[in-house]
């Protein structure tokens, strides 16, 4: 890693020289490019913009992504965008001004969606599907306006394997959030580069660059969600056998559709038996 202050961006100015936080950022930094790589973000020329929430997984994907743009692997041009839905109590200094001591390229947007919410969403229900909707289609209209082809997000391997698990067990789907989308309106990809990283991992990165984090709970919705319980039954399998968030995300990328259940994916109806004769009579095939 870079060790001398005039080439590193002000972003990792400060990081500690310890072996372990080294091994740490290079695993970070790994693990975003794979996931770059793989899903096919990278496109050159472009303009990205980086949503930053002021908590702890968006500030690592703003400083990695610098990281690798650095490093001549990323040829794209960033932006960063925070946008502020008008949450009781948000600190509405710090990102501005952190951004600005970085050297960033930013926009600070004030949408006033949270009264939208409070107003839509009955007593006693949770915020959280309006609110993403709302904050989403403010990102999109920003990233149009700053000309930008890509809308990024911070949601780490974590939050696409609970998202999973809540679709299986409340939606009755087998869904997750894809590394790479495209918009409904189809003029923007959204993507996820922190698709590979784990939460742990932002967490002690972002703490040990000691960044300015905003908690996640201003409006008061996330007591008793659905994502916290399933957070819950992960967090109990990983300390009964270490390793299995990890494991279990490993399947999210080695799926088979024969051996699912949705004929929409694959022809069971096509199958038929090896005709007699033929070497592996007890396998089925498709016509």
């Amino acid at each position: 890693m870079p060790d001398e202050l005039e080439d590193i961006h002000p972003l990792f100015h400060g990081a500690p020289s310890t072996t372990e936080f080294k091994k740490l950022r290079k695993r970070i930094v790994r693990n975003t490019r794979e996931a770059i790589e793989q899903y096919g973000m990278i496109e050159r020329g472009a303009k990205w913009l980086v949503c930053l929430s002021g908590g702890k997984d968006s500030y690592t994907l703003l400083a990695v992504l610098y990281e690798l743009k650095w490093r001549g692997l990323l040829p794209v041009e960033l932006i960063a965008c925070n946008l502020d839905q008008g949450q009781p109590n948000f600190p509405a200094t710090v990102l501005p001004a952190f951004l600005e001591k970085m050297g960033v390229p930013h926009r600070i947007e004030y949408q006033d969606t949270y009264s939208i919410v409070m107003d839509k969403v009955p007593a006693g229900r949770t915020f959280c599907a309006l609110c993403s909707r709302l904050r989403r289609g403010n990102l999109y209209r920003i990233a149009r306006e700053e000309g930008c082809s890509a809308v990024v997000l911070g949601h780490h391997r974590d939050d696409i394997l609970e998202t999973f698990f809540m679709n299986l067990f409340h939606g009755g789907r087998v869904a997750t959030m894809p590394p790479k989308l495209v918009n409904e309106e189809g003029d923007l990809f959204l993507y996820r580069p922190l698709a590979h990283v784990a939460e742990v991992d932002c967490e002690k990165f972002a703490t040990a660059m000691n960044y300015p984090i905003i908690p996640c709970d201003l409006c008061g919705s996330q007591d008793g969600l659905q994502r916290q319980q399933v957070k819950q039954i992960l967090d109990g399998w990983e300390k009964n056998a270490p390793g299995r968030r990890q494991v279990m995300f490993k399947a999210l990328t080695n799926i088979r559709p024969s051996h699912m259940l949705d004929p929409k994916l694959f022809d069971f109806a096509g199958l038929e038996l090896s005709e007699k004769g033929e070497e592996s009579t007890d396998i089925p095939r498709l016509r």
